[in-house]
């Protein structure tokens, strides 16, 4: 075997070896000589694999040409459209392609387009593909100037199989995922460029896998008011974009929410309340232990704002929690189980810690049958024991407090004791609990929605006044030593 032939052996290119040969001289030609052939060979070996890329995933927006492998997993509808100064129209149809990294859009066009609509690609067929990528409206796009089916090459994905959260990449398109509505936006307007009104709202979805930010646009905005939180959907021919170093995924015209009738799991990791720091933005979860009203104020620019605070606990401690804007609307009452995602952590009131939950973040009351792993590690933070104590752990006593219908105190320092048995009862255990005051005298019973509390105090309080006592509980009854 010669030098032209062993070059061309270990070439990955879609040109033939006679073509490659004939290349070969014209190099020779053009170099006047100052290259023998192995020499030319090697130099145009290097020019056809320079725009090769290895995966999907490594294609850009604005490189000159690239060179890949994929799998077809759906093809358009030949469409036809006016060229400016032509009197033939232009032709173009889109195929969906994907290998194990991503998938990408491929943009056929004229006679290429026709044979495809002959009946010349099928679903499932492999792909060896030479084009030029851009960002186009539903995400990557390659506007294709060659492709040939590769019999030979193998790509592990199945055609028509929808998506996981945490398996969105960047850039895919003709996405299909399927997740439970874990909240909503109202819609807002705005105007484009051309004049017209455009309209936009969100909603969160969740699955097995994580959460996503989906955004929905002008018609698709609808669904983001005809869905309710707990709904199991599912997005066809969605797209991801990137916002604030997240991925979105997004619903255009082509796309849409459908609701279906199956059972989505939605397994979420919280954060330790007791290992959150000042500027982390994290997910806490736990029982509410304590709602206040609704609060409105005026703005700098003479808006009316509204917030709530309630106080959420888990088995490692509590904090306060500000629910600003709709979300103030949320229902939510103490002894609910919640989860507040993406909220970011603040110097809040006496130099306690406070989470602000504003408009990215994710606000949702869970269901009983949530299967929700909490407690887990801050951000940066080594794993341990300690930190596994979340939601799971609180409900069922293992961690702290049995639920907030019986015990839903925490300790002086803010964390609940090891144990709640009858022992640790008649030993006495320190807890806070705060509640409206349902009848005076000895004992004062308050109740928080979801429990009463028997309270021994001298203070004197008032039927129909919210009160917080802190004391030890012996026997069911509460001996306070603060109230306020």
């Amino acid at each position: 075997m010669g030098a032209i032939e062993e070059i061309y052996e270990d070439l990955e290119t879609d040109v033939s070896e006679e073509e490659f040969r004939e290349a070969v001289e014209e190099k020779v030609e053009q170099m006047g000589g100052l290259a023998d052939e192995e020499t030319a060979a090697m130099l145009l070996a290097h020019e056809l694999n320079e725009n090769e890329v290895n995966a999907i995933a490594d294609i850009e927006p604005g490189m000159n040409e690239v060179k890949f492998l994929a799998k077809v997993l759906s093809v358009g509808d030949l469409r036809t459209f006016e060229r400016d100064g032509e009197d033939e129209d232009g032709r173009v149809i889109n195929v969906d392609a994907a290998d194990e990294t991503g998938s990408v859009r491929l943009a056929f066009w004229d006679g290429q387009a026709v044979d495809i609509d002959d009946g010349g690609l099928e679903v499932g067929d492999v792909l060896r593909v030479k084009g030029r990528p851009k960002d186009g409206y539903n995400g990557l796009e390659v506007s294709v100037d060659k492709a040939e089916p590769d019999e030979d090459a193998e790509i592990d994905v199945e055609p028509g199989a929808g998506s996981s959260i945490d398996s969105l990449t960047m850039g895919q398109s003709d996405v299909t995922l399927r997740g439970l509505v874990l909240d909503t936006d109202s819609i807002r307007t705005f105007d484009r460029d051309d004049g017209s009104e455009g309209r936009v709202a969100n909603l969160t979805l969740g699955d097995e896998t994580g959460r996503i930010r989906v955004t929905l646009w002008d018609d698709r905005a609808d669904r983001a008011e005809e869905l309710d939180a707990g709904a199991a959907v599912e997005v066809v021919d969605g797209y991801v974009r990137e916002r604030d170093g997240s991925l979105e995924l997004h619903v255009g015209d082509q796309g849409a929410v459908d609701e279906v009738d199956e059972d989505v799991a939605f397994e979420p990791e919280a954060d330790a309340i007791d290992r959150v720091e000042i500027g982390d933005t994290v997910d806490i979860a736990g029982v509410v232990r304590s709602a206040d009203p609704k609060r409105t104020f005026d703005r700098d620019d003479g808006s009316e704002g509204q917030v709530r605070n309630v106080r959420i606990q888990d088995a490692t401690g509590d904090i306060r929690v500000a629910l600003w804007g709709e979300k103030a609307d949320a229902d939510i009452a103490p002894g609910d189980e919640v989860l507040a995602a993406d909220v970011e952590i603040q110097d809040g009131w006496q130099d306690d810690k406070e989470a602000s939950a504003g408009w990215q973040s994710t606000v949702v009351v869970l269901d009983d049958g949530a299967n929700l792993n909490t407690g887990g590690a801050a951000p940066g933070a080594d794993t341990d024991d300690s930190a596994n104590a979340g939601l799971s752990s609180f409900a069922d006593g293992d961690g702290g407090a049995t639920d907030a219908g019986s015990d839903a105190g925490a300790t002086s320092g803010g964390t609940p004791d090891a144990t709640t048995d009858d022992a640790s009862q008649s030993a006495g255990q320190q807890v806070e609990f705060t509640g409206t005051v349902v009848q005076t005298g000895d004992p004062v019973v308050l109740d928080d929605g979801e429990q009463t509390m028997s309270v021994e105090t001298g203070e004197r309080v008032q039927l129909g006044q919210e009160v917080t006592v802190r004391g030890e509980l012996r026997d069911d009854r509460l001996d306070a030593e603060d109230v306020f």
